[in-house]
């Protein structure tokens, strides 16, 4: 359980730990998040060259102060040349160079980057979100009442999953009847490297049909959309123009595979993350039930102690130094934002979970160029469904062992079973 780890991270000797760990889908997997490793790594090598045989050579950013240094100069740390650090499987090959990711959202880089962004950053603003409520509060109602009645769930199926892949199905203008295959095509490209969501012969297998699947899916709705323009965001991506010119219909496809990901795979993992940590600390709980003016906050303490997104690269465009290490030109530096969020420099008792924690300049959306466009909808359903949860359980508890996703890109529970008592008039 995640706070076995953080007691870990609490004690944690001068004696290193096996740092490779920290990009290891079958640590996260059995272990939950690496915060010995994260906790060492920023009290001794904040800056880390690490080494694997089965990945390119990168240097591990632990410190708050560093990501956010190298997140802010997004013309000297590229996003482009590497997404992130991923293992390749016992006797699997690295892509090609002709066969490497398309150009989307999350490896552009200015002044690329500014202008896809702002097809949709005004639909993604405090104000446009807001007016989604009514939407994701029938939402969240339909999805719990579902299964209120029955004592025992699996949270993350039948709960955390449903209400973000509905809202991001909604928004796009995906028929109801699709949604549940866009949720396994999320958990296919997200958790490819996990055997329960891979379907080809490795992760590179899987997530190559799952986005192929996809595409086809959205070539059918973004022509249609093409002819019949609605209000939807599947509409306004499908007729945007850059430069005067309508978006090539690879990068069209990308942007909304990223929406779909990203709009569903971060919240539920949040969602999930948070229900179990306040389960671990019951006092919690009690106190978000007893007052419910303080949600924002708890959302924000919740993000901040799940950090769904694990780690991101940047590749040093020049010779320059991250705290006195010299970084070459062509190298890679991997952000890790959970260690960042857990940074002795930033927060107070940062192993504490305290939903009135005040101030709390997480780092769980990222920060600079790339800060997560849909963050003000990602705290909007959290807020809904942790006001709900608070509104309806009397109390709640683990009904089994929590399943982590083996990956080390995304931090995921797939399957949480809980038992829970509802409140009297519920």
């Amino acid at each position: 359980m995640q706070a076995q780890a953080d007691n870990q991270a609490a004690k944690v000797s001068g004696t290193p730990p096996d740092l490779t760990n920290i990009i290891s889908g079958d640590y996260y997997q059995k272990n939950g998040y690496p915060h010995a490793e994260w906790t060492y790594l920023r009290r001794h090598q904040p800056v880390a060259h690490i080494e694997h045989p089965r990945t390119d050579p990168f240097w591990a950013v632990t410190k708050a102060a560093d990501i956010m240094e190298i997140s802010k100069q997004p013309r000297l740390w590229l996003n482009g040349p590497r997404l992130a650090v991923f293992l390749l499987e016992e006797g699997e090959e690295a892509l090609p160079p002709e066969a490497l990711p398309l150009k989307h959202l999350l490896n552009m880089d200015p002044p690329e980057h500014g202008e896809y962004r702002a097809i949709l950053s005004r639909y993604f603003t405090p104000r446009s979100v807001r007016a989604l409520e009514p939407e994701v509060s029938n939402i969240t109602t339909q999805v719990l009442d579902d299964v209120m009645d029955r004592a025992e769930c699996d949270f993350v199926t039948e709960i955390s999953s449903k209400v973000p892949v509905a809202v991001i199905a909604e928004m796009l203008g995906v028929p109801r009847a699709d949604w549940p295959r866009l949720f396994r095509w999320t958990n296919e490209i997200i958790g490819g490297g996990d055997p329960e969501f891979q379907r080809g012969e490795n992760p590179t297998d899987t997530f190559a049909q799952a986005r192929m699947e996809v595409f086809e899916y959205f070539s059918n709705l973004v022509a249609e959309r093409q002819k019949h323009p609605g209000n939807d965001v599947t509409s306004i991506v499908a007729n945007a123009k850059i430069n005067g010119a309508p978006l090539p219909m690879l990068e069209l496809l990308s942007y909304l595979l990223v929406l779909v990901v990203a709009g569903n795979e971060t919240t539920r993992n949040a969602t999930t993350g948070g229900l179990l940590a306040l389960i671990e600390h019951p006092d919690q709980f009690r106190r978000l039930k007893r007052e419910p003016g303080i949600i924002k906050s708890a959302v924000e303490e919740i993000v901040r102690w799940t950090s769904p997104v694990i780690q991101f690269s940047r590749t040093a465009s020049q010779d320059t130094m991250i705290r006195g290490q010299k970084i070459r030109a062509g190298e890679a530096v991997c952000l890790f934002y959970p260690s960042a969020n857990r940074d002795e420099d930033v927060f107070e008792e940062p192993f504490k979970f305290d939903i009135v924690r005040n101030p709390n300049p997480h780092l769980a959306f990222g920060i600079g160029e790339h800060f997560c466009l849909g963050s003000n909808l990602a705290r909007l359903e959290l807020e809904v469904v942790f006001r709900e949860l608070g509104r309806r359980l009397e109390r709640v508890e683990l009904a089994g062992a929590v399943e982590r996703l083996r990956s080390s890109f995304v931090g995921g529970i797939k399957h949480m079973p809980i038992r829970y008592k509802l409140n009297p008039g519920h």
